[in-house]
């Protein structure tokens, strides 16, 4: 069957006449001086953040982004930033992001180490990030341009793309964006066989991350909220994740990573994150899954790095496509 989608493009070309339509009915005959400060540029809205109320533009025109979901949800949302950082990965900005909606975004900078002058320079009226990442930057950001941080990244990030969408004055493109995401993940649902079905198949996420364990991905993270919301099940080894984000183990662990179906991806150098060594072992190869050939390697930048309804719409297709074959 043919699923729908939200699909990111479109939504942006109704986002831009929406906003036309809204700015030109709310400036009404006013000028491009800025004079009327009730309906021009100079308005202001308060927006609740993790570090306090912060007032923002009616309508924000030069955003900077500094996280990689905060880069989704300003293009999900048909906006596109003057600059962003760059996630630790070859290709710069995350491949999924189609190549014409990055195209002329400044990078300011690795996500952890933004270059404050580079911001600067760019002369934001609204910079978006998190309190986890940038809370010690704090500061030095706000004296920039007004600063929108959420508390956290990753699993809250539903809530955390509904404070970036009132951030850019983007409310009625968020419902749309959520209204999408539902239809497509309940078309996904039903295109597997159905609720009941579908809680009977579990799955499991198992990240290789160069310098660290393996990850068996547990249920408080962007990629578990995905499967939840299409219903699948999760076997028990997801139940003793800590913090409920992931229990690590060792390559000699890794059939504890077995489930009806599994979907792994690889941050770093496939050798030094253990995945060669691990895959092409004796425990993975008896895993059912293995066996059965449910198992399938997925992108790192879409299915962890992501963290957005782009990203997410994306997801859904790729889980149609692997759990129907």
């Amino acid at each position: 069957m043919t699923l729908r989608s939200f699909r990111p493009r479109a939504l942006a070309a109704v986002s831009l006449t929406t906003v036309a339509a809204l700015t030109l009915a709310a400036c009404g005959s006013s000028d491009d001086s800025g004079s009327d400060s009730a309906s021009g540029s100079d308005a202001t809205r308060t927006v609740k953040t993790a570090m306090g109320d912060v007032k923002v533009k009616e309508a924000p025109e030069r955003v900077v982004v500094l996280d990689t979901a905060e880069l989704d949800s300003a293009l999900t949302l048909g906006v596109k930033p003057v600059g962003a950082t760059h996630a630790d990965v070859t290709s710069g900005f995350l491949n999924y992001l189609p190549k014409d909606q990055v195209a002329g975004i400044e990078d300011v900078g690795q996500m952890m180490t933004p270059n404050l002058e580079a911001i600067a320079a760019l002369k934001p009226d609204l910079i978006l990030t998190s309190k986890i990442r940038h809370g010690d930057k704090y500061d030095e950001l706000s004296k920039i341009a007004p600063t929108v941080m959420t508390e956290n990244t990753g699993y809250p990030w539903k809530e955390n793309f509904q404070v970036h969408a009132e951030a850019l004055g983007k409310q009625a493109e968020a419902k749309m964006v959520a209204d999408g995401y539902a239809d497509h993940v309940a078309d996904v649902t039903k295109a597997l066989g159905g609720e009941e079905k579908v809680a009977g198949t579990e799955v499991n996420m198992v990240r290789f991350v160069e310098g660290a364990d393996i990850r068996i991905y547990g249920r408080k993270n962007y990629i578990a909220t995905i499967l939840a919301d299409v219903g699948l099940g999760r076997p028990a080894i997801t139940d003793k994740a800590k913090d409920g984000f992931s229990y690590d183990v060792s390559p000699e662990k890794i059939d504890l990573a077995d489930a009806d179906v599994v979907f792994h991806s690889t941050y770093g150098d496939p050798k030094k994150a253990k995945e060669t060594e691990t895959t092409g072992s004796g425990l993975w190869k008896n895993m059912d899954a293995v066996k059965n050939g449910k198992v399938f390697a997925v992108d790192d930048q879409l299915w962890i790095q992501g963290i957005g309804y782009t990203a997410a719409d994306k997801i859904l297709g790729e889980l149609h496509k692997s759990l129907t074959k």
